[in-house]
């Protein structure tokens, strides 16, 4: 029945006005939305309220979607940005960190806050991921796609051939150039 719409006949659907085709889609991405958001927000509670931002702003952009890329594609971009934009806000926001020691909720907190980790270890993984990060940013967007699709959330080649309309070889292609870029850029930090 629903799971015999594709992604394109339901954003039909929607853009016609059927708010329950909309449904569908949320109900078919929801749990990869929020596993995305994850990477990005640790904490469970933060990263539904970004899930649910996220499939609000697009529904309300589903009117514009043209169908350029895949559905999951361009949801993917928004959630992305919408958690991009809810760690810039936090960043902005001052610390405000009180603990009290006695209470057991907050010793894990503490806890952390006393890991041996030495500055140089935690510097020199600092630098690797930004520069990791600043190596997928760079990549053209085919690329950028494949591999975070592979990479970070773990779909089977032919899944990201699905949600990119692409061949496998393609996707194939793609994922080794990326990965040959991103170590490229990395390989002075990794020796």
């Amino acid at each position: 029945m629903a799971t015999e719409w594709s992604d394109a006949q339901l954003v039909r659907r929607v853009q016609k006005g059927e708010k329950g085709a909309f449904d569908l889609l949320v109900l078919k991405y929801q749990h990869k939305i929020v596993n995305l958001v994850m990477r990005y927000v640790r904490d469970p509670d933060q990263a539904l309220d970004i899930t649910q931002e996220a499939f609000l702003k697009a529904y309300r952009a589903l009117p514009r979607f043209r169908g350029d890329s895949a559905f999951y594609t361009w949801l993917y971009r928004i959630a992305v940005n919408t958690a991009k934009n809810y760690l810039a806000a936090q960043r902005r926001r001052p610390m405000d960190v009180e603990l009290d020691l006695q209470d057991p909720e907050q010793f894990d907190l503490h806890a952390k806050l006393r890991e041996t980790d030495t500055p140089e270890g935690v510097t020199m993984g600092r630098e690797l991921h930004e520069a990791v990060e600043r190596a997928i940013a760079a990549l053209p967007d085919d690329l950028r796609t494949a591999i975070v699709l592979r990479e970070l959330d773990g779909m089977s080649y032919e899944e990201i051939a699905q949600t990119m309309d692409c061949p496998v070889g393609t996707v194939r292609s793609r994922i080794f150039r990326a990965r040959d870029a991103i170590a490229k850029k990395i390989g002075h930090l990794v020796d």
